[in-house]
């Protein structure tokens, strides 16, 4: 880190605590003595998303929020379901080490969760996520669901 008053290179570390998410650390100028705070955070990588149509967009969690509550709509699933499912979607993300996710991979994820936790906001979310155009789509999801254990 360098110096902001004198510009050398070295400084030293001389007490470090976490405030709201970052590391604020007090330093101190080997060459000069004078202190000055920094602060850390973890820089997060732009998460773009692959659309349908081949076109691309910035991640929105809220975007993804919105979405399963419309799925959830009086259905006994909790705001920390919810932020769970969308927590999933953000670590899986953020463990690729990838800056693209595509929309179908997104969808999975949400599919995997909400099939444990509700079946009917499964079968909500699913209508949208798979587009379905047709009552024997409804009717597919449906005998997956009864067929699994």
């Amino acid at each position: 880190m360098k110096c902001p008053f004198c510009g050398f290179e070295d400084t030293k570390v001389v007490d470090s605590r976490p405030v709201d998410g970052k590391k604020r650390r007090r330093r101190e100028c080997v060459r000069c003595g004078k202190r000055f705070t920094t602060y850390e955070a973890v820089e997060m990588p732009v998460q773009l998303v692959l659309k349908r149509d081949n076109t691309i967009e910035l991640f929105d969690r809220n975007k993804l929020i919105k979405g399963l509550s419309t799925a959830v709509k009086k259905r006994p699933v909790s705001v920390e379901d919810i932020n769970r499912i969308v927590e999933s979607v953000e670590s899986h993300y953020a463990n690729s080490m990838e800056n693209q996710i595509t929309y179908s991979e997104i969808g999975d994820i949400v599919l995997q969760n909400l099939k444990e936790i509700d079946q009917v906001a499964y079968v909500r979310f699913a209508s949208v996520y798979k587009d379905f155009s047709d009552v024997e789509s409804f009717i597919n999801v449906i005998s997956e669901l009864k067929s699994e254990p």
